[in-house]
């Protein structure tokens, strides 16, 4: 079954670091093959950015996100410019603190920048919130992959953090 994936936020959300962990989740552990994509807004930090993943069980024939079933969203204007338009039976997971907008189709909120400055100190495991959220909301990839994906994705001594980021991204999910 295709999945088309789209991440959007600013950057230096790690919105980019997102689409690839979700990739390579999906291809090197849980047998799926996947290709991912990326833009970068003209300004670079802090500019919209948006990364998408196709996934399937079969070998993906046209690589490009065109009609997106999933949605991660972590600013206004990540949404405005890559969510806005989602379609009806779309899922979306957003970041509570920084999207204000909310979408036509079925969306969970996720206070991931809160959770990631508040409880775990620091700011820029939001990113790895928001996959746990996502995995445990929409099935995409296991749990067990996506924890494999994070662990060969982070920078080495930031382990412990992203573990504990991701299983509370996982909680967040299951309650959202």
């Amino acid at each position: 079954m295709r999945h088309e994936v789209r991440f959007s936020g600013y950057g230096g959300q790690g919105i980019i670091l997102s689409a690839v962990i979700l990739g390579r989740a999906a291809a090197l552990y849980d047998g799926k093959y996947a290709v991912q994509t990326q833009v970068y807004g003209p300004e670079a930090r802090g500019g919209a950015s948006m990364g998408q993943v196709v996934i399937d069980d079969a070998p993906i024939l046209y690589p490009a996100v065109t009609d997106p079933g999933i949605y991660i969203i972590m600013s206004q204007q990540g949404f405005e410019k890559y969510g806005v338009a989602a379609r009806e039976d779309a899922i979306m997971v957003l970041d509570t603190d920084l999207v204000r907008s909310r979408p036509v189709c079925r969306y969970h909120e996720i206070p991931a920048t809160a959770e990631a400055k508040e409880n775990l100190g620091r700011e820029i495991v939001a990113n790895i919130v928001m996959m746990g959220a996502l995995v445990a909301i929409t099935g995409v990839v296991s749990r067990e992959a996506i924890e494999r994906a994070v662990l060969d994705s982070v920078p080495k001594g930031t382990e412990s953090l992203n573990t504990r980021a991701l299983k509370r991204g996982f909680e967040l999910g299951e309650r959202a």
